[in-house]
C-alpha cells in the first residue's frame, strides 16, 4: 500500500523536493566559501526547502549550519530565544550537560535567559526578560550575533546563519540592520543567508546605497520549477507508487500551476487520490482534482478578495482573464474597467506587494497565487449563472 508521494503545506525535504539541483549546488559552494547571499522568492515558492536541502549538504562537509526564522519572533526579546536557540542546538557542539553547556555559552550576556527543557524531546528552551531595560536586550542582541563568530573560530570550522523572512528585521527595530551588518563584518568565518519574499522591503535593504546591507551580499532568485523537470518527477511518483499520468493530464497539470512549486504539488497530491493503484491520470481526472484544489484554498481566496479595496478587484479580475506586458495600455484597461492611471498604479502596487500578482522577467503582469486565478474565473462564471437564474 503506497502512502501520496506529494505533499503541500510543510516543506518539501528529501524525496518530496523537486529539481532546484543547480541552485543547491551554487548554494552549497557559497555556504563553503562563506559568501553572504540573498536568496529572494514568492510566498510558497520552495526557498526555504532549498535552503535547508542545501544546509544537509552542507552539514555533511562539516560546515556548522544554524537557522533562525524571524517570522516567528515579533518582539526583541523572541528574536533573541530564537538566536540562542539557534546558537545551542545548532551550532555548539561542545560535550557536557545540556544546561551547563548553556550556562556557559550565555554567561557574558547582558540578560541572562532563563532556561526550560521541553518535557517532550528535552531540549533547551530559552527566555529573555527585558523588561524596561531596553537598551539592555539590545546589547544581549548584539552579543548573540557575535556569537557564532567566537564559535566557528574556537571550532576551526566555516559557520553560516540563516535567517528566513529577513525583511522582518525591519518590524523589529529599523536600526537593526546597522547594527547587524556591523557585526557581521568583523565574522570572517560566518557566511550569512538572508531568505525574503517582500521583493520591495528587500530592494529597500539590500539595494539602496544608503543602507548598511548595500551590495553585501549575492543574490539568488528562485523562480518556478521549468516545466520539464517537474514532468519527469510527477511522471517518476506516479510509477513508482503503482500508478500512471498520460501526457495530455501531465501537461494540464503544469499548464494550471505554471510551475509553481507549492501549487503543482497540492493539484498533484489531489490527482494522485483520485486515480486507483493500476491506472492512469487522465485529463478528466487533472480537472477534478483541480476542484478540489479550489475548494481546498476557497476560504484563504475568499479572503484575499474581501480584503481587497476596489480597485484592487478590477485589476485582480483583469489579470485573472488576461495577463498583460500592457497594463496601462487604453485598451486593455478599456476592456477589463479598470480604473484611472493614478488608482491603478496604486493598485497593482498593492497586489505585488501582497503577492498575489507580479511581473516577471518577460515583463508580463499575472496572477501568481496559485490557483487564484482559476477561483476567480470560476466565481465569476458562477455569478453569471446566478444572474441568469435570477432573471428567470
Amino acid at each position: 500500500m503506497h502512502t501520496n508521494p506529494f505533499s503541500f503545506g510543510a516543506l518539501a525535504l528529501d524525496r518530496a523536493f523537486t529539481d532546484r539541483e543547480a541552485e543547491v549546488r551554487q548554494l552549497v559552494s557559497d555556504m563553503q566559501n562563506g559568501q553572504d547571499v540573498l536568496v529572494y522568492a514568492p510566498r510558497r515558492y520552495g526557498k526555504s526547502s532549498l535552503v535547508l536541502r542545501a544546509a544537509q549538504r552542507a552539514i555533511r562537509k562539516r560546515i556548522l549550519v544554524g537557522y533562525c526564522d524571524l517570522m516567528r519572533t515579533p518582539t526583541k526579546e523572541r528574536f533573541a530565544a530564537a538566536l540562542a536557540k539557534t546558537i545551542y542546538s545548532d551550532l555548539e557542539t561542545a560535550a557536557g550537560q545540556a544546561i551547563d553547556r548553556a550556562a556557559r555559552l550565555f554567561r557574558g550576556l547582558r540578560i541572562t535567559p532563563t532556561m526550560e527543557v521541553d518535557p517532550i524531546d528535552g531540549s533547551l528552551r530559552f527566555v529573555f526578560h527585558a523588561g524596561r531595560r531596553r537598551a539592555a536586550i539590545d546589547d544581549t542582541i548584539e552579543a548573540l550575533l557575535a556569537l557564532p563568530g567566537q564559535i566557528a573560530a574556537e571550532r576551526g570550522r566555516r559557520a553560516v546563519v540563516v535567517f528566513d523572512e529577513f525583511q522582518e528585521i525591519l518590524t523589529l527595530d529599523g536600526h537593526f540592520p546597522n547594527l547587524m551588518r556591523a557585526v557581521f563584518q568583523e565574522q570572517p568565518e560566518v557566511g550569512h543567508v538572508y531568505l525574503g519574499s517582500k521583493r520591495h522591503v528587500l530592494e529597500r535593504i539590500f539595494e539602496d546605497e544608503n543602507e548598511p546591507f548595500w551590495r553585501s551580499a549575492k543574490r539568488l532568485e528562485i523562480g518556478t520549477i521549468e516545466p520539464a523537470a517537474f514532468a519527469r518527477f510527477l511522471r517518476h511518483r506516479f510509477e513508482e507508487t503503482e500508478k500512471g499520468i498520460d501526457g495530455e493530464a501531465l501537461n494540464r497539470v503544469l499548464e494550471a500551476t505554471g510551475g509553481h512549486p507549492y501549487g503543482t504539488q497540492e493539484l498533484a497530491y489531489f490527482l494522485w487520490e483520485l486515480v486507483p493503484t493500476g491506472h492512469l491520470a487522465r485529463l478528466a481526472d487533472v480537472e477534478a482534482a483541480l476542484e478540489q484544489a479550489l475548494r481546498s484554498e476557497h476560504n484563504h481566496f475568499a479572503k484575499l478578495w474581501d480584503d481587497a479595496p476596489h480597485a484592487q478587484r478590477l485589476v485582480m479580475l483583469a489579470l485573472a482573464e488576461e495577463s498583460t506586458r500592457s497594463l496601462y495600455a487604453a485598451d486593455y484597461a478599456e476592456r477589463h474597467d479598470l480604473p484611472a492611471k493614478p488608482a491603478l498604479q496604486r493598485a497593482i502596487g498593492a497586489l505585488v506587494a501582497k503577492e498575489i500578482a507580479a511581473r516577471d522577467a518577460g515583463r508580463v503582469y499575472r496572477i501568481v497565487e496559485p490557483f487564484f486565478a482559476d477561483w476567480l474565473r470560476s466565481e465569476q462564471e458562477a455569478l453569471g449563472l446566478r444572474d441568469e437564474l435570477r432573471g428567470r
